[in-house]
């Protein structure tokens, strides 16, 4: 129905003002937003209860947030947490095609400015805004009806929610506080990184590793200097990395961790309260890389591709960025694999020998959590204890015993002379699993005899790689090769691989800080990552970023080896093994 004389903007605000006295009626049975009651909790306890409802959808009391879609629509408020849309930093994204504006403080409570090709247009004299500035009452109206203080509705993916008068107050309260400072490590004309290096790391990798960060460093600290005295160079730079980047120097300082990996979290927390950083960089130590893991998950440090093999798998949290699950994810992919062809082994024994390493135990845990998940049984682990030696009789009397179909040997390559001597009789089992990683090199001493009941776990991609000046080894960016030879597998020279790796975080970190454009915080950083489009990397090929994922190379092949002095690899299975 048409009301003559009403301007459509009029009938626009009476439609808005009636839908959301519907909504407060229906939702808010006694208070209105400007009686809302005071929150009683300490400021550290609103801070926590806000989070959990942005990030996880979940309500002080305990109970899922209630939302409606706009189609009226009731859904849980767990699958409209504002986490899933506007990420951990409240800035944002845009997803295909589909654009989700920024809910943090900076840009809720001041006017939104009318944008003309992603510039605002700040002059207010001359172009009103696009909406004025949120109060906590008009925002809490906007949550709960999908109105802002124009009257205009929100975007059709945004719910309405059905917030009781203390909750919504906790959940604005947290609103204020998200992202308004810069994180620690960022300088007026500096962006401070740090790497970790310990004991027990080769020095062949450590100076690899820091040699490529300082190459890194100079060259875009000469880019800034140059930027300085050239207007040309400094508008080209300004359009590729954003005006703020491109006048920004980077660092990266060196913590290096001395002793047991027990007092290795002392010496972090020490570092980072003399020189706190943005962020920490690759990084390699000896070990499992858990200590670094949990001091960044609770100092809220992002951690981006540490060189590990023995990543933290059970609590991934949100801060460290992971290549791969390392040796756990080859035990995923032996177990899948056999998983693949378990109509040939009709339900027969499956033994595991592991030795008692952490890159061992690491497989065995992959292999048997995943052959769990998988609903399957069958199979007998042997520990072989710590300070013992395989030898033939041990293995011999295992067999005998246990007469499996699939031998898997979680064990270093000090096992190949055993192997070799399997017995050739009815014992003897139809397959073999080894790890290429845990081999490394040593796996093309394989002997011939093995080779053809011999699987081996290859978490590398099949790539041809290149080397273009200053970079290193790069993969092309497709995977369709079906052999390997040996002077292709990057099964060799830690400390080519080592530089390769360095120069290609690097890369990536450049592209993240440039769409970061000057909005240093922390979280956004990860957010960003989580976003980014497929990219090449050493050693993986094309790695795959999505949100909230902590591991972003999720392939193993299952590979074996042909016969003859000059072997090469060949494929037994896809990368991604379902």
């Amino acid at each position: 129905m048409t009301i003559p004389g009403i301007s459509s903007y009029t009938r626009r605000m009476i439609f808005a003002v009636v839908c959301t006295l519907a909504l407060l009626a229906l939702y808010v049975p006694a208070l209105t937003c400007a009686e809302l009651s005071p929150i009683s909790s300490s400021p550290n306890e609103t801070h926590r209860l806000g989070e959990k409802m942005y990030r996880e959808g979940i309500l002080p009391s305990g109970e899922p947030l209630r939302a409606v879609a706009a189609d009226g629509q009731a859904t849980p408020g767990t699958t409209y947490a504002c986490v899933s849309c506007h990420l951990r930093s409240g800035l944002g994204s845009v997803d295909e095609g589909v654009y989700t504006p920024p809910i943090n403080s900076e840009n809720l409570f001041k006017p939104r400015a009318l944008s003309y090709k992603g510039i605002p247009q700040s002059d207010e004299k001359a172009v009103a805004p696009l909406r004025p500035a949120y109060v906590e009452d008009s925002l809490i109206t906007a949550l709960r009806s999908g109105f802002d203080p124009t009257g205009r509705m929100l975007g059709p993916g945004m719910p309405r929610y059905r917030l009781e008068d203390k909750d919504a107050r906790l959940l604005v309260a947290y609103l204020k506080t998200l992202s308004v400072q810069f994180s620690p490590g960022v300088g007026e004309k500096t962006i401070r990184f740090a790497t970790v290096v310990s004991d027990g790391v080769s020095p062949e990798k450590r100076n690899a590793m820091i040699s490529a960060f300082n190459g890194s460093v100079k060259m875009q600290n000469s880019q800034v200097r140059a930027n300085i005295g050239n207007s040309k160079s400094r508008l080209m730079a300004e359009i590729m990395l954003g005006r703020d980047l491109a006048a920004k120097s980077i660092s990266v300082s060196v913590w290096e961790l001395k002793g047991a990996p027990a007092t290795w979290r002392s010496q972090l927390e020490e570092y980072n309260r003399k020189d706190p950083v943005f962020a920490l960089v690759g990084g390699v130590v000896s070990g499992p890389w858990k200590p670094v893991h949990r001091f960044c998950e609770d100092f809220g440090i992002p951690c981006l591709f540490p060189n590990t093999d023995l990543p933290e798998i059970a609590n991934a949290g949100w801060y460290t960025l992971y290549l791969t699950r390392g040796y756990y994810q080859e035990g995923e992919s032996a177990a899948r694999y056999l998983n693949s062809i378990e109509d040939q082994l009709k339900g027969q024994k499956i033994v595991q020998f592991v030795e008692s390493s952490p890159e061992a135990k690491a497989l065995s845990e992959g292999f048997l959590h995943t052959w769990k998940e998988l609903g399957r049984k069958n199979v007998v682990t042997v520990t072989v204890p710590h300070g013992k030696k395989m030898d033939s009789e041990f293995l011999k009397k295992a067999l005998a015993k246990e007469k499996p179909a699939v031998l898997i040997v979680w064990l270093d390559a000090a096992v190949l002379p055993v192997l070799e001597r399997l017995p050739n009789r009815t014992t003897r089992p139809k397959m073999v699993f080894v790890s290429g990683r845990y081999l490394g090199k040593n796996l093309w001493a394989l002997p011939d005899s093995l080779r053809a009941s011999t699987y081996i776990t290859y978490p590398f991609s099949f790539s041809p790689y290149i080397a273009p000046v200053g970079m290193g080894k790069q993969p092309v960016r497709n995977d369709q090769k079906k052999t390997l030879r040996q002077a292709d597998t990057p099964l060799g020279d830690d400390k080519e691989e080592m530089a390769s790796m360095t120069g290609s975080l690097m890369n990536q970190l450049f592209l993240i800080l440039a769409d970061m454009r000057g909005n240093y915080y922390r979280d956004n950083l990860l957010d960003i990552a989580g976003v980014m489009m497929d990219q090449g990397y050493p050693l993986y090929g094309r790695i795959s970023f999505g949100t909230g994922q902590r591991f972003v190379s999720q392939g193993c092949y299952v590979v074996q080896l042909t016969k003859g002095e000059s072997p090469e690899l060949v494929k037994r299975s896809g990368w991604n093994i379902q």
